[in-house]
């Protein structure tokens, strides 16, 4: 990794919002994952979450994992989804036409905020609506009544961006240094990442111009094949029993 590219990946981890995120219901089309999931990296999310139902399910990871950088957290419930989003003190929002709605540049998304986003056709299920503290919509003033669900997604993110921006809330860093660590060495040594998830080998540091900051038994592990790996950890058991 080259000092400009480290220093590119910090500049971009120094502003991630690790209290605002999106949850995809259901949403399954591999381009509004994609599209949905490229926003939020645009925009300094880190995290998005989703829960698919069964007659969903489909290449979910896959969608995901063509946006390195965003993590995805999948949930086996909605509840469960939301649940966790509201331990972590989010206010959750639902993008639906309601008697109780309101326009989606009338909340203030400098607290933290989670944003539901539901499946293509028929949008947010009565579950969804139920647990989320405000329906929210996108006035229209044409003959229909919704947005392509990425094009929603990426209106709703950017009011959030720009409400955030004037805040100042993206000149302080949220984002732990251990992840920004981890987010390092993944995309910074993507071969050595495959290489030290595939022998167990734990992620080294790296220092301050994106090096790899190693012992030279880190560098040792990486050349040992997995079997002479796990021979030399059983002789470690051993030999820590015995003492």
């Amino acid at each position: 990794m080259s000092p400009e590219r480290y220093l590119r990946i910090r500049s971009a981890l120094a502003k991630r919002q690790t209290d605002l995120t999106v949850c995809l219901e259901n949403v399954h089309k591999p381009h509004n994952v994609s599209a949905v999931v490229r926003t939020c990296d645009a925009i300094g999310i880190h995290r998005v979450h989703t829960v698919w139902e069964e007659k969903y399910q489909f290449r979910g990871d896959t969608a995901m994992g063509s946006q390195q950088w965003v993590r995805q957290t999948n949930h086996d419930s909605l509840g469960n989804a939301i649940g966790a989003l509201k331990q972590q003190g989010m206010q959750v929002l639902v993008t639906h036409l309601s008697d109780t709605a309101v326009g989606f540049r009338e909340v203030d998304y400098t607290k933290p905020t989670a944003i539901i986003f539901g499946q293509e056709r028929y949008g947010a299920t009565d579950e969804a609506i139920a647990m989320a503290d405000q329906d929210i919509i996108i006035p229209m003033a044409g003959m229909v009544q919704s947005l392509n669900v990425s094009v929603a997604a990426a209106l709703v993110l950017y009011e959030a961006q720009r409400q955030r921006e004037l805040a100042g809330m993206y000149d302080v860093e949220h984002l732990p240094e251990e992840e920004c660590q981890k987010l390092l060495f993944e995309r910074g040594y993507p071969r050595l990442c495959a290489l030290s998830k595939t022998k167990g080998v734990p992620y080294p540091a790296i220092d301050d111009i994106g090096r790899i900051d190693a012992p030279a038994s880190w560098w040792k592990q990486m050349q040992l094949t997995p079997e002479a790996l796990h021979a030399l950890s059983d002789n470690d058991e051993a030999v820590s029993t015995r003492a």
